[in-house]
């Protein structure tokens, strides 16, 4: 059979069809887009292990690139397609997890321990797959299960059969990652599990904080790709309820005006915290460390480039998750995983993992959970949904015209900021544009920090305390920055190594502040801000520094002196409701007098 692709999209009647020669290719800017050409041009499917084109750590399986090069397009009605599917039941044999409910109960809880309770980030996506055998012919499965899909399934983003020749994948993903459309970008972050067992309403799955704080965690971790992607970021719409046949969850919609080449796009956004973690380059690191194998297709992308009529690029990609590959031997694969936060449950992450296969392997004939249609969007379901936007930075979710945010003590000066392996920083930068700076963006690598009327130094994963290179960096930058008297604004793990350098002693929370929220007391004003990080530092004598310290515990929020000043919190993340405010508030003072220096480190 020569390769092929059968794609259904949510809301439309009919499929598209798309038929050509499948080429492989060894990175993202080498996927087949010739310009000129209107319509669909290449249906890529990306593996996880492209996310080492950006750096990134990964089991690497040798899972290849490959690209159906489309040469014919069509459409056919929806019901059309459905009545030339296969209905004959699909006879799966030797089924089974991987890995054992125990032995993924041990995972999670090293990663809970370990990992999140010693700050290397606020969430991990673990996964695990369902393996088993099928009778009779792969494709023939494939057609069969497309066909479930297609009548069983609801509010899928994609519905999908896709036939390479090596490999046969068939899904049906709620999940758009990233899309590009009349020079609009957007993402579509979409997390937290309800599921339709009958156990619990609606209205309680969306007041839990577990599931709430999930949510604007990968919210933020995708601000932070939109920030890199979209001129002036990403705008935030929603939240609204993602509702499938087994399962509901809750997503937000990001947009911005974004002019990169559509392959950058994807290799910018390589890939979603949803199915990764946060921040995005530990996560990785993380993932590698605990999974121990390569993860194929799972949690990487397809994607549908080509141009529009006015000659511009466009790209829809969705996660390539809820999917079956089907080799031609007649093996088949269903990864899934769950996302793992501080308040996590082994039980409760075993069980997401079991719900979230379910509906792929009920159309392989594997499952039959029961189909429990959620009720209706009533007044106290919206009213929860508008809930969750209370006390959000309204930075990312109101429009404004530029120069809206400008103070003018910052109007034209310059700002350097040191990126330490989480781009948070992206976000920040965008902060800072808006009240006026002009900002750089350095890795903590860099040998020479460029010369800038205010140096940043950045969040980031990490015990500051270690003698881990990183850390050995930046305490080193920090301490030739203060001698130099640079103004110095230093955020979460900046914050930490800072404090360290003032002589403040750093303490680990025994619970970690992932994805925190709180009203504080800021130098006398109450500022609403968002917490990541497992280690603080606590009050004591520091000459010539200000503190505001947490009275409950005794932890520093915040420091300022002559020239510096240092946040525990994050004012750019979307949790923090007051974070230009508090920008506005504190920078002004620290370039009242400017000593510009390059630091060398």
């Amino acid at each position: 059979m020569k390769p092929f692709a059968l794609l259904h999209r949510d809301g439309a009647d009919h499929v598209d069809v798309l038929e050509g020669e499948v080429v492989t290719v060894g990175t993202l800017a080498d996927i087949p887009l010739t310009p000129g050409r209107e319509g669909p041009q290449t249906l890529a499917l990306i593996p996880f292990r492209q996310i080492t084109e950006r750096g990134f750590d990964c089991v690497d399986d040798g899972a290849p690139l490959e690209c159906l090069q489309i040469s014919a397009h069509t459409t056919r009605p929806l019901a059309e397609i459905i009545d030339s599917l296969p209905t004959t039941p699909v006879a799966l044999r030797d089924g089974a997890f991987d890995i054992t409910d125990d032995a993924y109960g041990e995972i999670v809880s090293r990663v809970l321990r370990d990992e999140i309770g010693h700050g290397e980030g606020a969430n991990f996506v673990i996964h695990r797959v369902f393996t088993a055998s099928v009778d009779g012919d792969p494709l023939d499965t494939a057609r069969a299960a497309f066909r479930n899909l297609l009548t069983a399934e609801q509010g899928a983003y994609w519905t999908f059969l896709v036939h390479t020749g090596t490999r046969t994948l068939v899904g049906a993903t709620p999940e758009r990652h990233v899309s590009v459309a009349d020079g609009l970008t957007m993402m579509n972050p979409i997390s937290g599990t309800f599921r339709h067992d009958g156990t619990r309403e609606l209205v309680d799955f969306l007041a839990d904080r577990k599931e709430i704080e999930e949510l604007y965690m990968v919210l933020d971790e995708e601000l932070k790709m939109m920030a890199a992607v979209a001129e002036h970021g990403g705008q935030v719409v929603g939240p609204y309820l993602k509702r499938m046949a087994h399962l509901t969850h809750t997503e937000y919609l990001l947009a911005g005006k974004g002019s990169l080449d559509v392959r950058e796009v994807l290799r910018e956004t390589m890939f979603a915290p949803t199915v990764t973690g946060s921040p995005l380059e530990n996560a990785c690191r993380v993932i590698a460390r605990h999974e121990r194998r390569g993860r194929g297709y799972y949690a990487g992308v397809l994607a549908l480039l080509g141009h529009d009529s006015a000659g511009r690029q466009t790209l829809d990609a969705p996660i390539l998750i809820r999917t079956a590959e089907l080799s031609p031997a007649g093996q088949l694969r269903v990864p899934v995983g769950a996302t793992l936060v501080r308040h996590s449950t082994t039980a409760g992450e075993i069980a997401e993992t079991h719900t979230k296969a379910a509906g792929v392997l009920a159309a392989l004939g594997a499952s039959a959970l029961p189909t429990v249609r959620p009720e209706a969007e009533s007044p106290e379901v919206l009213a929860a949904l508008a809930a969750r936007n209370d006390g959000l930075a309204r930075f990312w979710l109101d429009q404004r015209l530029p120069g809206a945010l400008t103070v003018p003590e910052l109007d034209g000066r310059t700002a350097v900021i040191v990126d330490n392996e989480d781009t948070f920083t992206a976000m920040l930068a965008h902060q800072l544009r808006a009240l006026g700076l002009t900002v750089t963006v350095v890795p903590w690598t860099v040998p020479v920090v460029p010369d800038a009327d205010l140096v940043i130094v950045g969040p980031g994963p990490g015990d500051p305390a270690s003698g881990d290179p990183k850390m050995v960096r930046l305490r080193g930058l920090v301490d030739e920055l203060l001698a130099a008297r640079q103004p110095l604004l230093a955020v979460c793990l900046g914050h930490q190594i800072l404090a360290s350098a003032l002589g403040l002693r750093l303490h680990r929370r025994v619970t970690p502040y992932q994805g925190v929220a709180r009203d504080i007391d800021l130098f006398g004003s109450v500022r609403r801000v968002g917490f990541y990080s497992s280690f603080t530092a606590l009050a004591g004598d520091a000459d010539g520094v200000e503190l505001a310290v947490d009275p409950a515990d005794g932890t520093v929020h915040a420091l300022r002196g002559t020239g510096f000043a240092g946040v525990q919190f994050h004012p750019e993340s979307v949790l923090s409701a007051d974070g230009v405010t508090v920008l506005a508030e504190l920078l002004p003072p620290l370039l009242s007098r400017t000593v510009s220096t390059a630091v060398t480190g």
